[in-house]
């Protein structure tokens, strides 16, 4: 088993294939040779790809290291559009070329073990990577079980698809097939989780594709908490769209689902049995499991950070971003990993040009589109104030300032895509646009 020392990047145990992959990328052997910094980045998602992006772009003699079990990474953000006929998988896929292209050193193998004291993460393929920095981007695993009887085999029957690939497919299937008349259930999780808005925007779509396709059919939202974002906005356009499609049923009203039975599809709630037709059940979340094997996850089960770098408050040298860390007010979502990731590449590239960082605000941006040609949107500011991540004062926007033009979404989501991918625009069009 081979070493990949600091400030050289080798892969070791990888033989031919390795050195083919040297040989197609000359500037891999000119960063071996140079006696530069070297960044290493777990995860390839929005947070770890800005990062990485942000990093060459600030520090263009850092060698910088992005490491993913997976050669494409599919977007959540724009994942319900497909569910419901609006876009293409291939539209929200990104194959991190435009990554690659920008100098980032791109290995498909998942992390075995961190290694902290000699600042080196040790590989499932057998390679060690040995780093200067180390940023986590671990995104989040799910709490099977809770609800009870929800386990990795329930996900075949009831879908959670809040990960992008294969579960956006299998969900867009059952509703594709849903007989006229039936009934379909999203099962919403209490606590912390990615994309806060995420459920409410898919139940919108539903309904438009039932509106189009199957107008007996009904969805219920069973809801383990007491209210959601925008919920005045969201309600009154469900009415004015979709009257009698939707019914959101909260906590006191039996819509926290405590147990499941995948078998007949039946949820479970203080309120009784509910058999339906499709259960989109969202389970609880918690940081990706490399995290809290690292050490990096508190007792509240999240990763918190010190807001000026976004190193990790548990275990020195690692920085943590994305939705596995806990930022102040920030919620789990792909801008505020943006946000993120930029911030926290800016720190990393001052300490290694051994000056201190400028203090930079923070942003969030979430579109949840409602229709084909309207989103809501939320936007919020957040500043650093005596060590903590806290909202920035705003004025509180009219009710229609919230709503945009569906382009407007697509619009911000080619901007993120080139920022975390370095795609094109590519990702902005519809299927008859393809």
């Amino acid at each position: 088993m081979g070493m990949i020392h600091r400030r050289r990047f080798l892969l070791s145990g990888g033989g031919a294939i390795a050195a083919a992959a040297a040989a197609r990328r000359p500037w891999a052997r000119a960063a071996a040779a140079a006696a530069s910094p070297h960044v290493v980045i777990v995860g390839g998602g929005f947070a770890g790809g800005c990062c990485a992006l942000e990093l060459r772009r600030l520090s263009p003699s850092t060698g910088v290291t992005l490491i993913d079990a997976n050669s494409s990474y599919v977007t959540c953000p724009m994942s319900d559009a497909v569910i419901t006929e609006l876009r293409t998988m291939s539209s929200v896929t990104s194959t991190r070329a435009g990554i690659e292209r920008a100098g980032v050193r791109l290995v498909h193998d998942a992390v075995a073990r961190i290694e902290a004291d000699n600042r080196r993460v040790r590989l499932r393929g057998g390679a060690v990577v040995a780093y200067d920095k180390l940023v986590l981007a671990p995104g989040i695993r799910f709490l099977f079980g809770q609800p009870e009887g929800y386990d990795e085999a329930a996900t075949q029957v009831m879908p959670h698809a809040w990960q992008g690939g294969p579960q956006t497919r299998l969900l867009a299937a059952q509703l594709h097939s849903i007989r006229d008349g039936a009934t379909l259930a999203l099962a919403v999780p209490p606590g912390l989780m990615r994309c806060p808005p995420g459920p409410y925007e898919r139940a919108s779509l539903i309904a438009y594709w039932l509106q189009q396709h199957r107008r007996r059919c009904k969805v219920l939202i069973f809801d383990s908490n007491n209210h959601f974002p925008r919920q005045d906005v969201f309600t009154d356009l469900w009415k004015q769209h979709y009257p009698g499609l939707i019914e959101w049923i909260p906590p006191t009203e039996g819509g926290a689902i405590t147990r499941v039975d995948p078998a007949t599809r039946t949820l479970f709630s203080s309120s009784g049995a509910h058999r339906v037709a499709i259960a989109n059940v969202i389970p609880r979340q918690a940081p990706g499991k490399l995290a809290t094997a690292a050490g990096l996850a508190s007792g509240h089960g999240w990763c918190p950070v010190k807001p000026a770098t976004f190193e990790s408050q548990l275990v020195d040298g690692i920085h943590v971003i994305g939705d596995a860390c806990i930022a102040g007010t920030m919620p789990k979502s792909a801008s505020a990993a943006c946000s993120q990731a930029l911030h926290c590449a800016g720190a990393i590239a001052a300490q290694l040009a051994g000056h201190p960082g400028a203090a930079t605000d923070l942003d969030s941006v979430c579109y949840s589109m409602v229709g084909p040609e309207q989103a809501i949107v939320m936007r919020a500011r957040f500043e650093l104030n005596n060590g903590e991540i806290v909202q920035a004062p705003s004025d509180t926007p009219a009710r229609e300032s919230l709503l945009e033009p569906t382009r407007a979404a697509e619009a911000w989501y080619a901007r993120i895509r080139a920022q975390c991918f370095g795609d094109d625009e590519a990702g902005t069009k519809r299927p008859a646009d393809s």
